[in-house]
């Protein structure tokens, strides 16, 4: 009998026993178990897990091995296979829109994302979020500079399902993260053969093939193999090829009498251009087009910037982009020793390439004649143009023409990562212990060029142009203003150990209390080479495009630490209880204690503080056949928080705390067969306290992060013989945010309207339209975060949402 839960529920997350790293799908048989009324039921393969013939509502991998969601007591979202194509995300963090209390921001494109979760505050990328792979970290640092994990993974058919906790009890498991925990369930292969093909374009260009094939190796092994490939030049089109790569998933099963073992593997070669702010007309809240420049398919990329050599001789390629190069492989082992005594082993490893390269923009367009001024000599007349020439073609350009300086940089990463998580589960009766251990081990060689800034037309498509000042002075020199700002030539490896212990019990039919401690220790070392700043690499000082330059020495350093390195050691701890006031009706209430260790960047730049972060959870939680609702109120109070930003092509680092109260909210309504709307919605009011970055900024609103922001998303299905037919669409708010810490870059509130349609043919052949942004409306992510302050009014820097866009997909399944 094959374990189902209903489509739109939420699975595989874990409330104390291994929380998020016992979620792999080996654990579908233990909720199996727990759910039906045979005790020796089978479990069902991922892909096999996912229907809508049930309102049963499983949670998978509770301490007692599986439970209903309104009996979980912590917030937890689910996203299967259907809604992931129906949503059809632009990329890994685009997903993510749809998880209460997370702020995604995919205007950076395929990566380069930046996440925010609960109001814990961030400078950007993805700091407080955990991504996972079959229950085990991809890489154990959330976050390193010009590294969020969402560029490890990608979204394609072979993904089951995708389950996110938020704050709860995963301060406990996995790598102890005390914000937003990201599990990737693959589908597996059953005794049945299976697979299906899918062959996807878009408007702008891009072609996408999806496929994956699954069955059974014998009578208790099964295995599944899939994957994807894509190529375009993207929505804002640099005039090359932007977007290119693909990933292959496989995995094999093997059950056995007392238990199960999962091996599974991915490689990952794709990368997407390293999307940028823009120049946008801002006046107050309302937003318009630069002139001469698209704010929703406009880049300044373009042939002529393609190819640069910086000043070192270097040559740099635009179309590296921002992506990875890497292979993650693992191991989920699962045995009952004896009656009442399982033990649960994963493990995962991952080697590869993380590498940025971008053409990254200082400051708003001006006049080349104000460019020119900038040069002025102190008691010297202002700088003017003595001659201004396109690069490419020459020809003379005019001092009133709009000019933006914009740098070539390049981040090269290699990175390695080693990940176990081995526990132990007792159960006698009503309560369940598990005791666990985690290591994990993982390594950034770090190689970065910063600055190297092109003089360019400010338009669509820049061209370089060649500054001669009047008095002689050469500003630049193939179009490029300066060299290297900062460099970095380091190795960092890292180390953590921890220790957990947790406990739940079932006091009666209606209420469970649980508790848990973990134990962890943080080590990191590293290794420095040393910048020269200001150095004249011609020793002419008339030759104004090299003066000023960084360069690496030769000399290396340690970590700038007391001790040369860092150890660090935390307890982190949760206690809930959740009382179910009938089979459709409970609540829940939490709190804990997670900590958040620095990583490597952060080291680098001399600070050595470990935030920590006390939460605060009430929820409620109702499930009938007419309405899902599910609301936790929360509040987190911070200490110790490090917010980083690169100003002026140099890290600076703040740090203080901050305190966030605030609800989220998710529920679906089913009025009649046929029609849904699903609900999501977050308020938060969170704001510094005691946190200092050029100004004091206490009692200011955390940045880039709204009070308010909300989805809903009406669905109807319908039946037409042999063909279903379903039109779905999603309008969703975000509201007003502040792009830095000294709330001075408004980023307006803005609506998005998406929608699409669908019709399957005799269960095999699916035709699918989505539309995306279909007003096409500018909605700002940031301003320019590699300023302090205000921008000014008028002309801005800041990064649009990407503009209308349509997919169209057919798919055959067998």
């Amino acid at each position: 009998m094959a374990f189902q839960i209903n489509r739109t529920l939420l699975l595989g997350t874990a409330p104390l026993a291994l929380a998020i790293a016992c979620a792999a799908p080996a654990y579908a048989q233990d909720a199996a178990q727990a759910a039906a009324p045979a005790a020796d039921q089978a479990a069902a393969p991922a892909d096999e897990q996912i229907d809508t013939s049930t309102d049963d509502i499983i949670v998978v991998g509770t301490a007692g091995g599986g439970t209903r969601r309104q009996d979980a007591a912590f917030a937890v979202t689910s996203i299967n296979a259907e809604d992931i194509s129906r949503l059809a995300p632009s990329s890994t963090a685009d997903l993510l829109h749809s998880v209460p209390g997370v702020s995604a921001e995919s205007s950076g494109g395929q990566n380069g994302a930046n996440i925010f979760v609960r109001g814990f505050p961030s400078g950007g990328d993805a700091e407080f979020v955990t991504l996972q792979s079959s229950g085990v970290p991809i890489f154990p640092p959330p976050t390193l500079s010009f590294l969020e994990n969402t560029q490890l993974f990608r979204i394609d058919d072979t993904i089951a399902r995708v389950e996110a906790v938020r704050g709860g009890t995963g301060a406990l498991f996995s790598s102890g993260q005390p914000g937003l925990t990201v599990n990737f369930v693959q589908r597996e292969g059953s005794q049945t053969a299976k697979g299906s093909v899918r062959i996807s374009a878009t408007d702008f260009g891009e072609v996408r093939g999806d496929a994956w094939v699954s069955g059974p190796l014998g009578a208790n092994t099964t295995a599944m193999i899939g994957g994807y490939y894509a190529q375009s030049n993207g929505i804002r089109d640099p005039q090359f090829r932007a977007e290119k790569g693909g990933q292959i998933t496989a995995n094999i099963r093997h059950d056995f009498g007392q238990g199960s073992l999962l091996v599974y593997g991915r490689y990952l070669n794709d990368h997407g251009q390293w999307l940028l702010p823009v120049p946008i007309a801002q006046n107050g809240s309302s937003l318009s087009d630069f002139p001469g420049f698209d704010a929703q398919t406009g880049v300044l990329a373009g042939r002529e910037t393609r190819f640069s050599t910086i000043n070192t001789g270097r040559v740099v390629d635009l179309a590296d982009g921002r992506g990875a190069k890497i292979f993650n492989g693992g191991v989920n082992f699962d045995y009952e020793i004896a009656d009442g005594l399982k033990i649960r082993e994963r493990a995962s490893y991952m080697k590869g390439s993380a590498d940025t390269v971008g053409l990254v923009p200082a400051g708003a367009p001006m006049t080349a004649a104000a460019f020119a001024a900038g040069y002025t000599l102190a008691n010297s007349p202002t700088a003017t143009i003595g001659s201004l020439t396109y690069v490419d073609g020459g020809g003379a350009v005019s001092g009133s023409t709009q000019v933006i300086q914009a740098g070539v940089w390049e981040v090269r990463k290699q990175i390695e990562s080693f990940v176990n998580d081995l526990s132990l589960e007792f159960k006698s009766g009503d309560n369940t212990l598990t005791v666990g251990g985690y290591f994990a081990a993982y390594s950034s060689d770090d190689r970065w060029n910063l600055g190297n800034g092109q003089l360019l037309t400010a338009e669509e498509h820049g061209r370089r142009l060649n500054l001669t000042l009047a008095d002689g002075r050469q500003a630049t020199r193939a179009g490029f203003v300066q060299g290297a700002t900062f460099n970095v030539n380091a190795q960092y490896d890292g180390r953590d150990y921890a220790a957990y212990a947790v406990d739940e019990y079932q006091i009666t039919p209606e209420l469970r209390i649980d508790g848990g401690i973990r134990w962890q220790r943080h080590t990191v070392t590293g290794r420095l080479e040393n910048n020269t700043f200001g150095v004249d690499t011609d020793s002419n000082p008339n030759t104004l495009y090299n003066n000023g330059t960084a360069v690496l020495n030769g000399t290396f350093s340690a970590l700038p630490t007391p001790t040369g390195d860092y150890r660090g050691s935390k307890l982190s701890w949760t206690a809930g209880v959740n009382y179910d006031f009938s089979s459709q009706i409970g609540a829940f209430a939490r709190y804990s204690r997670g900590n958040s260790f620095p990583f490597f960047d952060a080291l680098r730049d001399g600070v050595t503080i470990a935030p920590r972060v006390d939460s605060y959870e009430l929820g409620l939680k109702v499930s009938t056949p007419l309405v899902s609702a599910y609301a936790t109120l929360f509040h987190n109070d911070f200490t110790g928080l490090a917010v980083s930003r690169i100003i002026n092509d140099l890290p600076v680092t703040s740090i203080g705390g901050a305190r966030t109260t605030g609800i989220e909210f998710e529920g679906s309504i089913r009025p009649f067969q046929g029609f849904s709307i699903d609900l999501g919605a977050t308020y938060l009011d969170s704001k510094y306290r005691n946190f200092f970055t050029s100004i004091d900024v206490s009692g200011l609103q955390v940045q880039r992060q709204p009070k308010w922001q909300w989805r809903v998303t009406p669905t109807y299905e319908h039946d037409f013989g042999g063909a279903k037919a379903a039109v779905f669409t999603t309008l969703s708010y975000i509201g007003d945010r502040f792009s830095d810490p000294e709330n001075k870059q408004v980023l307006p509130k803005y609506y998005k309207l998406d929608a699409g349609v669908s019709l399957t043919v005799s269960e095999k052949i699916k035709l699918q339209v989505t539309g995306d942004n279909l007003t096409n409306r500018i909605g700002l992510t940031e301003g320019n975060p590699r300023i302090i302050g205000a921008q000014g009014a008028g002309t801005i820097l800041a990064r649009p949402i990407l503009g209308r866009s349509f997919r169209f997909s057919v798919g055959y399944s067998f």
